[in-house]
């Protein structure tokens, strides 16, 4: 008989929130709360010595913040406990080189959010086929969209369990985000064959085995023109401001809609990666991807007036498409998403890729001949073929040649910024 191995995982499923106006100002106070507490933190640890930026110190002044300013203490005890370990996770990622250093969040450009660290405090109850129900602290009872089955009643355990969550405000409103930890079967090794993927801009995931994924635009037309009209609409009420001038409600205004459009387009491409990366790591047991720096790849060509850049438009709208495709959250999705059925992800050195010719191994760069045809230049072979195809079978390629990329000790290798000085910053 075989013994089954059992495996811990910890996932997050995020549900639209349907706030009363009440419900919705509660919620929107606290998370303003929340984002002072971080700029009082942030000014704390600014004026402090070295030597008292401590954990301790920190939480003292949060507790005594909370007493002396009124409107913090709509935020909840725990709420605020976790944005004091937020903050100073923040210093130890910029410490180990993994993110900027902390500063203010500003009160338009910052996401609003609170945290429910315990998840007992949420109390969570499914009362419709489509509604469930949570309690969040000094807000009340809430509704959400049930859309995902979740530990709660009597499916619950010290093992499937919802730890926590958090409530998130984007463009389409108020969510909450559960965190849940379950207790799952290991994956028996997927049998899948392997393949190599492309990505691109004409053909946004191309596959080593001639698998091509394309989708449309993720606004109709209408949408579209709908979008232009407010953009033109938010910059003439922006040039009769004043300097120094309010944003009028107007404007504002004008500012959501196009938010809510914009968010709606990210929506529809969230769904189609997500069904996307699925499809791949379902079918497919081992998955081979480019090692692509993306922060390098859109920066701006626009040079300095020294050295001013060519075809900066050009550039700029290249920018925007591959922005748009976000083949880093593709990479992401496909890593845990393998990982969860079996399978496994690998990335190789992307330089020469699109170059090569798969069938002789001939490289030159007059080999693509354009975005999608490929023409090898080695009189011997002349093979011919779709250019994204083609590199794709070339990632697989350097795959099987051994040349995919390992992280020392098993973990990313990162280098602290040059504009970082650790030290200094301790």
């Amino acid at each position: 008989m075989s013994q089954v191995t059992l495996v811990k995982r910890q996932f997050g499923h995020r549900a639209r929130l349907a706030l009363s106006p009440a419900e919705a100002l509660r919620t929107d106070g606290q998370a303003h709360a929340a984002r002072t507490m971080w700029n009082l933190l942030h000014a704390w640890w600014q004026m402090m010595p070295k030597e008292k930026r401590t954990l301790g110190h920190a939480d003292a002044a949060v507790r005594q913040a909370r007493k002396d300013i009124g409107f913090l203490a709509v935020l909840p005890a725990q709420a605020a406990q976790a944005v004091l370990k937020t903050y100073f996770q923040a210093w130890k990622n910029c410490w180990e080189g993994r993110a900027d250093a902390p500063n203010f969040k500003g009160r338009l450009r910052t996401v609003m959010s609170v945290d429910v660290p315990q998840g007992r405090d949420l109390n969570i109850v499914r009362v419709h086929r489509r509604w469930g129900m949570a309690n969040i602290p000094k807000v009340g009872r809430l509704r959400f969209r049930w859309t995902k089955d979740l530990p709660v009643g009597k499916h619950a355990g010290v093992e499937n369990r919802i730890t926590g969550a958090r409530l998130v405000k984007d463009a389409l409103g108020w969510h909450i985000a559960f965190r849940v930890q379950s207790v799952e079967v290991k994956p028996e090794p997927h049998q899948g064959p392997e393949v190599g993927i492309d990505v691109g801009v004409t053909v946004p995931l191309a596959l080593s085995d001639g698998e091509t994924y394309e989708h449309g635009e993720w606004l109709t037309e209408k949408e579209k023109a709908r979008l232009l009209h407010l953009e033109r609409r938010a910059a003439q009420r922006k040039q009769h401001r004043k300097p120094g001038e309010r944003t009028s409600r107007r404007l504002h205004r004008t500012y959501d809609q196009i938010a809510g459009l914009r968010a709606k387009a990210k929506r529809r491409a969230l769904d189609w990666q997500h069904r996307t990366t699925t499809a791949i790591a379902r079918t497919y047991g081992t998955v081979v991807v480019e090692a692509l720096t993306i922060t390098n790849m859109v920066k701006s060509a626009r040079g300095t007036i020294e050295e001013p850049g060519k075809n900066v438009a050009q550039k700029s709208g290249l920018n925007r498409f591959i922005s748009g495709e976000a083949w880093g959250r593709t990479v992401t999705m496909l890593t845990y998403k393998t990982a969860r059925l079996g399978g496994t992800l690998h990335k190789v050195p992307a330089p020469g890729t699109s170059r090569r010719c798969s069938a002789c191994g001939f490289t030159t760069p007059g080999n693509r001949e354009s975005q999608a045809v490929f023409v090898g230049k080695n009189s011997d072979c002349g093979w011919s073929g779709n250019a994204d195809h083609n590199a794709a079978r070339n990632v697989l390629h350097l795959y099987r040649m051994g040349l995919a990329l390992i992280p020392a000790a098993g973990r990313a290798v990162v280098r602290c910024a040059k504009r970082v000085k650790p030290a200094a910053a301790r």
